[in-house]
């Protein structure tokens, strides 16, 4: 009895699973979707603001590293791996996700950079990125999980905290004795 009980189950599982999305469903993930290819680019957007506010000359090359490392890595394993989306697009280029990779190095960077202040919105953003590349069907979990490690690894490669404070003046005297100390980082 319950051999028959679970042969109905998978029957009837497999039939919700088969039953094509509704008008409204599609709409809905298509409008996920839309949504994703905008905000892929919102944690470079904050990465650029934040690099302007604070006059970071050195944050703008450490951005341009990570962010052309990540495009340049993710652009090579498409083409080499040549893995086909989920949706049967023959394009052969799911592996890894390039929204997803781009999202994550700017998410990165602004973390890694300015710290988690920022860094946990940013993450937000391209987690979400993430979701709508699977929603969309473009992408599975692996795609979107390696387009993430691209990009955070891409990012931890070249990028160092921001620091304000680039010196420190000490002066110490004693027994006749005057030590002026200057500590300078680079």
């Amino acid at each position: 009895m319950k051999k028959v009980f679970v042969l109905l189950f998978i029957m009837m599982t497999g039939l919700l699973w088969s039953q094509e999305d509704s008008p409204k469903e599609l709409r809905f993930e298509k409008t996920i979707q839309n949504i994703g290819n905008f905000a892929q680019f919102i944690p470079d957007a904050t990465a650029l603001t934040l690099i302007i506010v604070n006059k970071d000359k050195k944050g703008v090359w450490q951005f341009a590293e990570s962010l052309g490392t990540t495009l340049g890595a993710t652009y090579i394993l498409k083409y080499t791996i040549n893995k086909p989306r989920p949706d049967g697009a023959t394009d052969g280029h799911a592996f890894p996700s390039g929204h997803t990779a781009n999202a994550f190095s700017g998410a990165s960077f602004v973390q890694r950079r300015y710290g988690w202040k920022y860094g946990v919105p940013a993450y937000l953003v391209a987690g979400f990125v993430g979701y709508s590349r699977i929603g969309a069907e473009r992408h599975d979990t692996w795609d979107v999980l390696a387009g993430a490690v691209v990009g955070i690894g891409s990012t931890y490669i070249f990028t160092t905290p921001y620091e304000q404070d680039h010196y420190e003046l000490s002066f110490k005297s004693g027994g006749g004795d005057y030590l002026l100390g200057i500590k300078y980082n680079f």
